[in-house]
């Protein structure tokens, strides 16, 4: 008998001929880290609730994926689609390993990139490119996730030095984080601020017991009257606009992981339908199986599609943050949908960390809230749709 010919979810799309050659061999490198480092491990990470942040920030500074797509700094500079890739890649492994990226080089590095003063850039860019220094990103509150302009965090000046005080919850990297960036208010508006967290009166407590990015490093800041010379303020962001343009950056790259986590299951699933026999016959060769498989399929690729396309705009520096919005609802939300209908066709050995579907769904229920719940970003797109802020 002839051997069956079958075809990949998104190669059945054709996406890589959508994609320059660069930005391939970015993700084929990005791919075989995954595999050889991450996949033998994940399970008992996950397991465990443990993740070697430090051990392997200096390993993806090595690969050249913390911060890729800035420029200068030691940072590799590629572009935003290649970045995407890497991103869509690290999910493929866990929810966790991406937002370790993510937070590092779209939000805590972005920021100090961004709106950071020379002095700034020098000293904490190049080793957080390197991964020997880890940051994170202190802007949501305990009582203020979806309305940062709420924030109770406080900066006040004392003769030259600013003294903050305040908590930030939720923060990725937070206990291993070397420096934060922490946004407070201050009598000049929202401000944000370089913390080396050896900084006196900052602590950072981990958050257990999760049931979700358990593979993942999750905190609480708290600042205890936390005194930093002025020269720790960054100097060109000023209101909301400097921490939402870094959520954007990071968002951006949610795009494309969240389908990363959604090809991981798609991909393992129909593997184990093949394999699978029920009645005498494989679980794939059943109509209800192939058509799940070709309607997770079908909304992968439109996922794949719509993120190439805003990939080629943020590249053209036309992206919007509408836009943003749109392939965040979709994607996130397409990719949990996939996670939860794979686990259907796996049964019982879905909910076990033999394979990754349950983890993938888990992690995803963190990825559909933060930066910007599914709700946000509903009203973000009907803002741009109808010309009404409908928030409040």
């Amino acid at each position: 008998m002839a051997d069956k010919v079958t075809q990949g979810p998104l190669e059945m799309f054709g996406t890589d001929a959508l994609v320059d050659e660069e930005s391939l061999a970015i993700r084929d490198t990005v791919r075989r880290f995954v595999r050889d480092r991450i996949r033998p491990e994940i399970a008992e990470w996950y397991e465990t609730g443990t993740m070697p942040v430090r051990e392997l920030a200096k390993e993806l500074g090595s690969l050249g994926v913390m911060g890729m797509h800035l420029t200068g700094y030691d940072c590799a500079g590629t572009s935003a689609t290649a970045y995407g890739l890497a991103c869509l890649e690290l999910e493929a492994g866990d929810s966790g390993l991406r937002s370790l990226v993510s937070v590092q080089g779209s939000l805590a590095m972005f920021a100090i990139w961004k709106h950071g003063s020379e002095e700034q850039k020098q000293e904490w860019l190049p080793r957080m490119a390197a991964g020997e220094a880890v940051g994170c990103f202190g802007l949501t509150e305990p009582d203020f996730g979806s309305n940062p302009a709420g924030m109770r965090t406080a900066a006040r000046r004392d003769g030259d030095d600013w003294v903050l005080s305040g908590n930030k919850m939720w923060i990725t990297n937070g206990s291993v984080a070397d420096v934060a960036v922490v946004w407070a208010r201050t009598d000049d508006g929202i401000r944000g601020f370089v913390v080396p967290t050896d900084t006196p009166g900052f602590s950072a407590p981990e958050i257990k017991k999760k049931m979700s990015l358990r593979a993942s490093v999750t905190s609480e800041l708290v600042l205890d009257d936390v005194r930093l010379p002025a020269a720790a303020m960054l100097p060109g962001a000023k209101g909301l606009s400097g921490p939402l343009s870094c959520l954007n950056e990071a968002r951006f790259g949610i795009v494309f992981g969240a389908l990363g986590a959604a090809r991981d299951c798609l991909e393992r699933t129909i593997a184990y339908a093949g394999e699978r026999d029920i009645f005498d016959k494989p679980l794939s060769a059943y109509q209800i199986t192939q058509t799940k498989l070709a309607d997770m399929t079908l909304e992968l690729g439109k996922g794949m599609l719509l993120a190439l396309h805003l990939g080629r705009l943020k590249d053209a520096g036309e992206l919007r943050p509408e836009q943003v919005s749109l392939g965040k609802l979709n994607n996130v939300r397409e990719s949990i949908a996939i996670a939860r209908e794979c686990r259907t066709l796996l049964g019982a050995a879905g909910i076990t960390l033999e394979y990754p579907v349950m983890r993938h769904a888990n992690n995803l229920e963190s990825v559909l809230t933060y930066e910007g719940t599914s709700e946000v970003h509903q009203l973000v797109i009907g803002q741009a749709l109808t010309g009404e802020a409908a928030f409040r």
